[in-house]
């Protein structure tokens, strides 16, 4: 969780973050952290059966879509489709291949990989656009 609230912390805006992982590998518990780093004091939960959830951080929002139970994500790939364009969004999506359509090119893609019970390898994707620098 360290890595995501200093990753939180260094979000702006207008940043879209694909998590990819298996099933319960641990991209909730990442969001959780992103929304710490970011100022949210609101409690962070697995969008699975809502599919989106929003978290206010000082002046942004965390907007946190899971799409995992969808097979058509009908009127949800047209709300994502404007938060992604909000400069005062950060978005993160779990299971984000059924919108790739309306994902923007830049984005940050993390891959989690569980190398053991309660530890994970962090893998980022992404373009030098979100060329942060990590202190």
């Amino acid at each position: 969780m360290h890595i995501a609230a200093t990753l939180g912390r260094k979000f702006k805006g207008d940043e879209v973050l694909v998590l990819v992982s298996d099933l319960g590998g641990g991209k909730t518990a990442f969001v959780k952290g992103l929304a710490k780093g970011m100022g949210s004091a609101e409690q962070v939960h697995s969008p699975t059966f809502t599919v989106s959830n929003q978290y206010s951080a000082g002046k942004l929002t965390l907007h946190h879509f899971d799409f995992y139970r969808l097979q058509d994500p009908g009127v949800l790939r047209e709300e994502l489709a404007e938060v992604v364009n909000d400069p005062l969004a950060v978005v993160a999506i779990e299971w984000a291949e059924i919108v790739e359509d309306v994902l923007p090119e830049n984005r940050i893609t993390l891959a989690i990989t569980p190398t053991g019970e309660n530890s994970r390898e962090l893998t980022f994707t992404y373009t030098e656009t979100y060329a942060y620098v990590f202190n």
